[in-house]
């Protein structure tokens, strides 16, 4: 019979076909094309991001190769709405970084793979700013991006406003809400930002959001309910650097600011002279969501000494100030330059106390019925590494403690131990068997030859400096 075809077709040099026939066929080529428009075919679209949603997010990298249709599938709202249904979000660890020629650059972990993922560089953008100065900021940040140290920005704080003008951008924050990053305000040369970006990682993009009310470098920024909190920082005045009492927060779902109580900076009014008043200098150095509250440390400095002054506690169901308890404030871990970094987990809040040596570096929990820090665990193993904005940084991921920093070979590490587990197995003690084997914890893990320590990721990364982390559940 193929024989009788080929011949008639040889004969012909077309194939005959009867009208039913080409009916037929283009019944079934019109049925193609629209099985073809669906994500997987003979499938309801239904089913098929049913199947999506369940696949770990490592892959949507590779599923949007697949068809515009699948792309468009992968970043769509409907697809992460229906992982948050199913149960099958993953967190991630995003990581700001800076490289040796001073570009900003971000990195996100998956924890499950271990691998990493470069997310895209800012837009470069053009604008006008409020000095009427044309700059472009955002490009400024891709060329020379840096997180400037702080104790540089410190020395300029009396009238030295050429230094400032001269400096790159820095000093911007970093908060993660609702599922997105967002990177606020900085200094653009001697300029602070109101600006707001926002990373989305369904889109795998940055957009522009609503600006903040005033400019704003070094502020600090916390989570609760949902909403951004921003307070504090610095802005340039007339005289040099000015600290900013005030505080603002950002709502994701109507995408505007709004107002809130300024700090009161207390303990800086008590101070006995004018003089003192204007030569030290109160500001936030760090921000902690804690208890459904922000704990705001706060420091007075005159370069290159600081002061520490506890802090004040905000309260948004009362939107009001209070004062932080005083163990609290005296207690609480330094980091560079008075700022103190923490991160809260599993309703825990942590810091890391370098204790004089980062090689002796311990992670410190907060009790809050005894308004103390005590040690946790010790023998952290960070280096020694003097030039750098940030040795080490802290992130709560997936519900435990992790700490970041650089080995020997400079590569970037992430680091874990049961941090938890120590404080469940001691939390039942009484307060004064408790204070006793935290201690006798700590020295035994620093005497312990076993490193308590485990890397969960690595990356390459020689020339690298951290800046800030964040984790996102999507």
């Amino acid at each position: 019979m193929g024989a009788v075809f080929s011949r008639n077709s040889s004969r012909t040099g077309a194939i005959e076909v009867s009208p039913n026939e080409s009916c037929k066929r283009q019944r079934l080529s019109s049925s193609f094309c629209e099985e073809t428009k669906r994500l997987i075919p003979s499938l309801p679209d239904e089913i098929s991001l049913q199947i999506l949603a369940r696949l770990p997010r490592i892959y949507y990298l590779y599923v949007k190769l697949v068809s515009r249709t699948w792309k468009a599938a992968v970043m769509s709202c409907e697809l992460f709405t229906l992982r948050k249904e199913l149960g099958t979000t993953e967190e991630w660890l995003y990581l700001l970084t800076k490289v040796d020629d001073d570009k900003l650059s971000w990195l996100a972990l998956d924890p499950l793979s271990r691998r990493w993922q470069r997310l895209p560089p800012l837009p470069s953008v053009a604008f006008q700013d409020e000095s009427r100065k044309v700059l472009s900021a955002l490009q400024t940040w891709n060329v020379v991006g840096s997180s400037i140290k702080i104790a540089d920005v410190i020395r300029g704080w009396f009238g030295r406003k050429d230094a400032l003008e001269r400096m790159p951008f820095c000093g911007c924050a970093v908060g993660a809400v609702d599922g997105c990053l967002y990177m606020l305000g900085g200094f653009s040369r001697a300029i602070a930002l109101r600006r707001v970006w926002r990373y989305d990682p369904p889109t795998n993009s940055w957009s522009e959001v609503s600006p903040m009310s005033v400019g704003r470098a070094y502020c600090k920024t916390g989570v609760i309910n949902n909403k951004l909190y921003v307070v504090g920082g610095v802005t340039l005045g007339h005289a040099g650097l000015n600290p900013l009492q005030s505080a603002e927060v950002f709502d994701p779902r109507t995408g505007l600011w709004s107002q809130i109580p300024s700090m009161p900076f207390a303990k800086a009014q008590e101070l006995p002279t004018a003089f003192l008043a204007d030569l030290l200098k109160p500001i936030a150095t760090g921000m902690a969501s804690y208890k459904g509250k922000l704990f705001v440390p706060e420091s007075l400095y005159f370069w290159p000494f600081f002061v520490d002054i506890g802090g004040e506690i905000y309260d948004p169901e009362e939107n009001s100030w209070d004062e932080m308890p005083v163990g609290m404030g005296e207690g609480w871990p330094i980091r560079q330059a008075g700022t103190k970094l923490s991160v809260t987990v599993e309703g825990e809040l942590y810091a890391l106390d370098p204790s004089g040596a980062l090689e002796s570096a311990r992670i410190k929990v907060y009790d809050f019925q005894d308004d103390t820090w005590k040690v946790v665990v010790g023998n952290v193993p960070i280096l020694d590494f003097t030039n750098s904005e940030s040795p080490y940084l802290l992130a709560g991921l997936q519900r435990k403690l992790h700490v970041l920093t650089k080995d020997v070979n400079h590569n970037i590490v992430v680091l874990w131990a049961d941090v938890q587990k120590h404080l469940s197995s001691l939390s039942s003690a009484s307060s004064f068997s408790l204070h006793d084997s935290l201690n006798e914890c700590a020295e035994s893990a620093a005497e312990s030859k076993t490193d308590p320590w485990k890397v969960i990721a690595t990356r390459s990364a020689r020339a690298t400096e951290l800046v800030s982390c964040q984790t996102l559940e999507i």
